[in-house]
């Protein structure tokens, strides 16, 4: 009888041998374990999903389109913008532009002034979509990390009627965005200025779109997809909330 008590004791022992190998032991009850990283607590876990990857990719492409449309808002450069310290133009150009003088320096700066406030309103609508692009998303992120999908599962659906609007409506938007910039490059005060700069050998004042017009284009594409795949993955989100509303013993993390 003693014999065989050994046994059965060494084995209530050493019964985490028992184990699958690789796995990893199981902590007794009431134990404490060392503090949990940033994105493994409760709140931050939303952080690991791919509608908050996608909505981080949301707000960088809309600060990014900010910054491109804030180059339209800028000094107006050319000829009126030479004199102040650190111009761009000052130093691509390698000093003040000594062909003008008298009238024609006049000249150039009334029309640097015009072109400059002819393109401003599309710089600041660029600005202004960035912008509030920005503040949405950020905001989708801090309601995801407070829960809120879960909470109130509508959100979702609010959340997904938004990005779908936002992804078709950036398509009216870029088109009359591109088509007021065009229609400034092709007046008369725009092919003014570009003659008048040729006239005297500089080179760098065409009527065409320039890298950052064309940037900011080329980002609201892309941010038309990515809220077009946020309502995607929030309306898959409203289904598995849904389901495990019915289903609590199934809860994870959304």
């Amino acid at each position: 009888m003693k014999a065989s008590g050994r046994p059965a004791a060494r084995g209530r022992a050493g019964g985490s041998s028992s184990a699958a190998p690789g796995a990893e032991p199981q902590e007794p009850p009431g134990s404490r374990t060392a503090a949990p990283g940033l994105l493994k607590c409760r709140r931050c876990r939303y952080l690991r999903t791919g509608r908050a990857s996608c909505q981080a990719v949301q707000a960088l492409l809309a600060l990014l389109a900010l910054l491109c449309g804030s180059v339209s808002c800028g000094p107006p450069g050319g000829y009126t913008g030479l004199p102040d310290a650190g111009g761009i133009y000052y130093y691509q150009y390698g000093g003040a532009y000594s062909g003008f003088s008298g009238a024609e320096g006049e000249r150039a700066q009334q029309l640097d002034q015009r072109f400059h406030l002819l393109k401003l309103p599309a710089g600041r609508a660029a600005m202004a979509a960035g912008g509030a692009l920005l503040l949405f998303s950020c905001l989708l992120v801090l309601a995801g990390v407070l829960r809120l999908p879960w909470h109130f599962p509508a959100w979702l659906l609010l959340e997904c009627i938004l990005d779908t609007v936002i992804a078709v409506g950036m398509v009216p938007a870029l088109y009359r965005f591109f088509s007021f910039l065009l229609g400034v490059y092709n007046s008369s005060v725009c092919k003014e200025r570009e003659l008048l700069y040729q006239s005297k050998g500089y080179q760098g004042f065409k009527c065409s779109l320039h890298g950052a017009e064309i940037a900011t284009g080329l980002l609201g594409c892309a941010a038309g997809m990515a809220y077009l795949l946020g309502a995607a993955l929030a309306a898959r989100a409203y289904r598995t909330v849904h389901k495990l509303k019915h289903n609590p013993e199934q809860l994870y993390e959304v």
